[in-house]
C-alpha cells in the first residue's frame, strides 16, 4: 500500500495547482488563451507546493504503512485565511511555515483571489471547485477587517451560528457535504463550548482520463506491500503514448485528464528501493527537475483501481513545521480576529476522498481550522450581567428541596 502514498499528494500538488504545463496527447490543441501567472502568483504557488511537500513528509513519518491522501492546497488555503487574523510572532510563524517569504499580506490575498478564478476555469473538461467559509459563534465579536479580507479575496461565505445548539454541527457539515458533492459528509462531530470559529476550505475534483482504460482489460491481480505480503486488487491495463521517464531509482508516468491541464503523476520506486527514502528526499528543487524530464514514450501501464477515505488531525505536523505558537493558548496572537479575545488554533482537521477507476479520478478534501478561546479568556457561551433586580434560590439537589429564596433589588442595602 505504501506505493500509493506519493502519487496521492502529487495528484493534488501537481494536478490541482497546475503550475506546470502538461503535454496534451489529444487531437484538440491546448487553449492558448490561458493567461500566464503573475510573479506574485508564481511565488505563492511555489510556496504552497514547498509547504505541501514538507507537510506530506511529516504525515508519512507518523503514518507507517498506511494509505494516505491529503490536499496540501486545501490546508494552505484554510491557513491562508486564518493568517489574516494572526498578528505578531504568531503571524510570522504561520507565514514562515507556509513559505510566504517576502510577500506582503495584500500580495498573498490578491494572488489567492486570482488563482481561485484561474484554477476553477482552467479546463472545461474537468470539474474543479473551490469553496471557503467562516462560521463563528453568534455571541462572539469578530473584527470587520478580518471578515472583509476573507470575503473579498477568498470568496468566503460568512455566517454567525448558535454553536450551543445541537443543530450547529449539522449545519456546517451540510455545507461540507454539498461542496464536496457528497464525498465528505462531515468534518465537525461536536462543538466545544470554548470554540468560537471555524475557517473551512473545501475542494472537489472530477476528471476523466484523456485516454480511458478499457474496463474489459481490468483483471484480478496482486499488490505487493512493503512487508512482502500480498493483497488482491483489480488491475487496469493500457498501452499508449505516455509522458514518461525513469532513473535507477524509480519510474515515473504522467496521466492527463480532460484537456490536459490536470494530470496524475505517479512515481514507482524500483523493487529494491524504499518509497520512504524517495519521499524523504523530495523537495522543491527535486520536484522541478523530475517534472521537467517527461518525454512522450510508448509503453504499457498497469494501475490498480482504488478508493481511499482519509482523515487526520494536523496539529502535530504543523507544529513540527514551525507554527506551534499558533496552537499555544498562552502565546498565540489572533487579535486581528478579535482584539480582546484570547484565541488560539485548537484543531486543524483534514478529511479527503479519492476514487481512481477506468474512467478517471474523483477527489475531494476539506480542511477546518478551529479557533477557540483560552481557558483564561471570557467564556465562549452566553454572557450574563447581573446588573438589575434578581431572584435567587438555595436548594438541595438530591431531594429537590427549596431551602431559601431571595430577591435582590439593591445589593448596596444592608
Amino acid at each position: 500500500m505504501k506505493i500509493k502514498r506519493l502519487f496521492f499528494v502529487l495528484l493534488v500538488l501537481f494536478g490541482v495547482l497546475g503550475i506546470r504545463c502538461f503535454r496534451d496527447f489529444s487531437i484538440e490543441s491546448v487553449d492558448n488563451t490561458i493567461r500566464e501567472l503573475t510573479p506574485f502568483e508564481k511565488q505563492l504557488t511555489e510556496s504552497d507546493n514547498a509547504f505541501g511537500l514538507k507537510l506530506f513528509q511529516e504525515i508519512v513519518q507518523g503514518e507507517a504503512d498506511t494509505n494516505i491522501f491529503v490536499s496540501p492546497f486545501s490546508v494552505a488555503m484554510a491557513l491562508g485565511m486564518t493568517t489574516n487574523g494572526a498578528a505578531g510572532t504568531t503571524e510570522e510563524a504561520m507565514r514562515n511555515t507556509l513559505g510566504f517569504g517576502n510577500l506582503a499580506g495584500q500580495e498573498i490575498n490578491e494572488s489567492y483571489q486570482s488563482l481561485l478564478t484561474l484554477l476553477a476555469g482552467l479546463d472545461q473538461k474537468v470539474i474543479f471547485e473551490i469553496a471557503n467559509s467562516i462560521w463563528y459563534r453568534n455571541t462572539f465579536q469578530v473584527e470587520n477587517t478580518f471578515i472583509d479580507l476573507n470575503k473579498t479575496y477568498f470568496d468566503a461565505e460568512v455566517q454567525s451560528l448558535d454553536f450551543s445548539s445541537p443543530l450547529a454541527p449539522g449545519i456546517i457539515n451540510s455545507w461540507v457535504n454539498q461542496k464536496t458533492h457528497g464525498k465528505i459528509e462531515e468534518i465537525i462531530d461536536q462543538i466545544d463550548p470554548f470554540v468560537v470559529m471555524y475557517l473551512i476550505n473545501a475542494i472537489y475534483f472530477n476528471g476523466t482520463w484523456q485516454y480511458e482504460f478499457d474496463e474489459e482489460k481490468t483483471q484480478d491481480d496482486s499488490f505487493y506491500r512493503s512487508n512482502s505480503s500480498q493483497v488482491a486488487c483489480r488491475m487496469m491495463k493500457q498501452q499508449n503514448d505516455f509522458d514518461y521517464f525513469e532513473t535507477v531509482d524509480f519510474q515515473a508516468v504522467d496521466l492527463p485528464y480532460g484537456g490536459g491541464q490536470f494530470s496524475m503523476t505517479i512515481f514507482l520506486p524500483r523493487a529494491d528501493r524504499s518509497l520512504d527514502s524517495l519521499i524523504a528526499g523530495l523537495n522543491w528543487a527535486t520536484w522541478i527537475e523530475w517534472t521537467g524530464r517527461f518525454l512522450k514514450t510508448r509503453g504499457t501501464l498497469y494501475l490498480p483501481k482504488f478508493t481511499i477515505e482519509y482523515k487526520m488531525l494536523l496539529n502535530g505536523c504543523l507544529s513540527h513545521l514551525g507554527m506551534g505558537i499558533a496552537f499555544d493558548p498562552l502565546q498565540a496572537d489572533f487579535t486581528k480576529i478579535n482584539r480582546n479575545g484570547d484565541l488560539y488554533i485548537s484543531r486543524v482537521l483534514h478529511k479527503s476522498y479519492v476514487q481512481v477507476d477506468e474512467e478517471g479520478t474523483e477527489a475531494a478534501a476539506v480542511t477546518a481550522v478551529e479557533i477557540s478561546l483560552t481557558s483564561i479568556g471570557e467564556p465562549a457561551g452566553f454572557i450574563m450581567r447581573i446588573d438589575r433586580p434578581f431572584l435567587f434560590v438555595i436548594r438541595e439537589h438530591h431531594s429537590q428541596t427549596v431551602l431559601f429564596m431571595g430577591k435582590v433589588v439593591n445589593p448596596g442595602l444592608l
